[in-house]
């Protein structure tokens, strides 16, 4: 074995394990487990003790601290926040016993907090699901979205996802957060979204992307039963010319930036720079349930989406 070898396979031993600490375990897209994070709210705001949900290897968790995701892709929109000294819940995404096992039910919620025992602030909080990981404690409710790391690798190429759902919708909107609380345009809907990226980062640690893939939906109607092996296509490329092309499928739609961590640790925003075709090779998958649209603290109240048997159709 010649020196240039030995110092191959010395560097691809030295990268196994970071390789490896990326790769997530998507058997649990069956909803059937999941960690219980028991932690206690300050006194100042009532001391309850509340319960978060994660999709993950089972473990019960007693003390507010910050969530370290295992193995699974899944992260929810379910937080603890620790603001000025202040230890706080809020749960959206909850398991559901379904059949012999458990399904992920996201619901919307309107937080109304306390301070004193009469400064009253409220904060809406639409349930979701998605690939990524929250960065807690949260510290501030402003820009919450820089709060999530959004997608997983992933290097496959899809057909199509498939799942189970079941959806409250059509609810009035609304847009509370700290004081003030407004009606919002337009009836409620769920959504469903998945996008290939191919990414990198330049010089400076700016994440830059490629969107491969695209597959969307809104639920606009509301269903009695479960509507089982539901199948949303992906499409490839360019989607612009497409007759189901919305306005909110566009690369880097304002109404929900995506940013992520890099490989320094630091967040940044996911600039997507184009479109991809089938010919790039995908290095991350971008999935998301939510039982509302809209941005940051949107959403109607009471509104759910049940989720269940996630599975990717490979091309």
């Amino acid at each position: 074995m010649t020196g240039r070898h030995t110092i191959l396979l010395l560097l691809a031993w030295l990268l196994a394990p970071q390789l490896n600490a990326q790769e997530k375990n998507f058997s649990y897209n069956n909803m059937d487990s999941w960690v219980q994070r028991d932690i206690k709210e300050s006194r100042l705001i009532g001391g309850e003790t509340k319960t978060v949900w994660e999709v993950g290897a089972p473990a019960h968790l007693t003390k507010a601290e910050a969530w370290k995701q295992g193995d699974s892709p899944w992260e929810t929109s379910s937080i603890y926040a620790h603001v000025m000294g202040i230890d706080k819940v809020s749960s959206t995404v909850f398991p559901e016993k379904r059949g012999d096992g458990y399904c992920a039910r996201l619901e919307t919620r309107l937080e109304e907090v306390y301070v004193f025992g009469f400064i009253h602030v409220t904060a809406l909080a639409t349930g979701s699901l998605f690939t990524g990981r929250l960065i807690e404690p949260i510290q501030s409710i402003n820009d919450p979205m820089q709060k999530m790391s959004q997608g997983v690798p992933f290097t496959k190429k899809l057909k199509a996802v498939k799942f189970d759902y079941k959806a409250k919708t059509g609810g009035k909107r609304i847009k509370a957060s700290a004081l003030s609380k407004v009606d919002v345009e337009g009836k409620n809907a769920a959504e469903v979204s998945v996008s290939l990226q191919k990414r990198w980062e330049d010089k400076d640690g700016n994440i830059k992307s490629k969107r491969i893939a695209t597959a969307y939906i809104r639920i606009t109607e509301s269903t009695k039963d479960w509507v089982n092996g539901y199948t949303l296509d992906l499409h490839y490329g360019d989607i612009t010319r497409q007759p189901f092309y919305k306005n909110y499928m566009k690369l880097n739609y304002e109404g929900y930036p995506q940013y992520a961590l890099n490989s320094k640790g630091e967040m940044r925003f996911v600039d997507e720079i184009g479109w991809g075709d089938e010919n790039d090779q995908p290095t991350h998958i971008v999935v998301r349930f939510a039982a509302g649209y809209g941005g940051a603290y949107v959403g109607a109240v009471g509104d759910c989406l049940w989720i269940d048997n996630v599975e990717f159709i490979e091309k």
